[in-house]
């Protein structure tokens, strides 16, 4: 089978299901894992701005696409040429093991799908971390300032993991924020991504003074990986685990702190 997949992270899931590097015939330039094997499959432009010529000259089986990652005019331009895609939409955490199945089927890796889809059902089914929800804000981009909301997938990871986001800007998937927004919404903890962009500490604490600075209580400071917080498929219930395993942390530091 000769597939295309134009969403990084059902590449590294194309991969994890035993899909070969003579089976992946193309991907985009942000397809980066699994390190090691990636780089020997062909870059056939951006998620937002694929190469659809090239794509089509590819002959694949099965393109690939993400509905808020890709643009409708690649579905489109495709669908015209006759080009069968899949097309995932994942907005919850529990979306996943059904689209897993579904990709896994598509590419003839049903069985081995399964394992990947049942291991998150079950990550979901265990209890969440105890005790107190922490309030946080996790932040996207630097200038301007972004976070995610928990309508989305990634703050719909955050709060399974028992983490609480509040609405900062009621219908924006990814509200612009400052440092005001952030204080008013009782945020008590920044989590800075290291990807779309990579948040350094002193950048985090440089933010957290500036809302302590606007008369509101300082929030702690916590940085996450990237890929962990957006990337959804067969990495999913390892980052589920891997975030309630921080907000775990967290709350040891804050009961040891006397908070």
């Amino acid at each position: 089978m000769r597939v295309v997949s134009l969403v990084p992270s059902l590449t590294e899931s194309l991969f994890a299901l035993g899909l070969t590097e003579r089976e992946l015939v193309g991907r985009t330039a942000w397809c980066e894992e699994p390190r090691g094997r990636i780089e020997s499959v062909p870059t056939l432009g951006g998620t937002k701005n694929p190469d659809l010529r090239r794509v089509i000259d590819a002959a694949p089986d099965l393109v690939i696409l993400e509905r808020e990652e890709n643009r409708r005019e690649a579905y489109d331009t495709l669908t015209r040429a006759g080009v069968p895609v899949f097309v995932a939409h994942v907005l919850k955490v529990s979306d996943v093991p059904p689209m897993l199945r579904a990709l896994g089927s598509a590419v003839g890796r049903g069985d081995a799908a399964e394992p990947w889809a049942r291991e998150l059902e079950e990550q979901l089914a265990r209890t969440r971390p105890g005790g107190p929800a922490p309030r946080a804000a996790a932040l996207i981009w630097h200038q301007p300032l972004m976070a995610v909301a928990h309508s989305r997938y990634s703050g719909n990871l955050l709060e399974q993991a028992g983490f609480v986001l509040p609405e900062l800007q009621p219908d924006a998937g990814y509200p612009k924020v400052d440092p005001v927004d952030l204080g008013r919404a009782g945020v008590e903890l920044l989590l800075l991504t290291s990807e779309p962009h990579d948040f350094t500490l002193a950048e985090g604490e440089a933010i957290a003074d500036l809302i302590q600075g606007s008369g509101f209580v300082r929030p702690r400071v916590r940085k996450l990986d990237g890929k962990h917080l957006t990337w959804f498929g067969t990495r999913t219930a390892a980052a589920l685990a891997a975030f309630r395993a921080v907000r775990v942390d967290l709350a040891i530091d804050r009961s040891a702190a006397g908070a």
